[in-house]
């Protein structure tokens, strides 16, 4: 991925950030320096947190910005959260969309077209970011895919070098 432009943000965008991510993941993000970065070949956006690709914008780039999977491990989210259990551990970790049968827990709160982060039972590791399909309360169950897959570890955003 080459980067198109990279820049600092002033200290409202960062507020912005901030606060989006304290309602919506229950976290407080803490850093020195927020840059944004656009590339020249992807579409996607990325905020580095001291440097660290910690934080990006999944649809337009208006929308509200949400953890990487390096985010979601260095700050693990409160709400918005799809554990799988460790028959879908490897296959979550491919980029693999999430069916009912993985999943082990999932935050009711969830509605459907919500950003969740998807997280391992065992360690409470985030392998993927993903949209969910449905509501939290109709997460489990023994059919059905539910949770779209948008980024994974081992993905080009994963490994996005800056």
């Amino acid at each position: 991925m080459e980067v198109k432009s990279r820049h600092h943000l002033r200290s409202d965008a960062i507020q912005r950030i901030e606060t989006d991510l304290s309602e919506s993941l229950g976290i407080d993000i803490e850093g020195n320096s927020f840059e944004h970065v656009e590339f020249t070949d992807s579409q996607t956006e990325l905020v580095l947190v001291d440097g660290q690709p910690l934080i990006t914008y999944f649809g337009e780039s208006d929308s509200e910005p949400f953890l990487t999977v390096r985010g979601a491990n260095a700050y693990p989210p409160q709400q918005h959260v799809v554990t799988v259990d460790a028959g879908a551990v490897s296959f979550v970790s491919d980029g693999a969309d999430v069916m009912r049968p993985g999943i082990a827990d999932a935050d009711e709160e969830i509605e459907s077209g919500d950003l969740v982060v998807i997280t391992e039972g065992s360690h409470g590791k985030a392998l993927a970011i993903g949209r969910s399909r449905v509501d939290g309360t109709e997460l489990l169950g023994d059919s059905g895919k539910v949770v779209d897959s948008l980024h994974h570890v081992g993905d080009d955003l994963y490994n996005v070098t800056l």
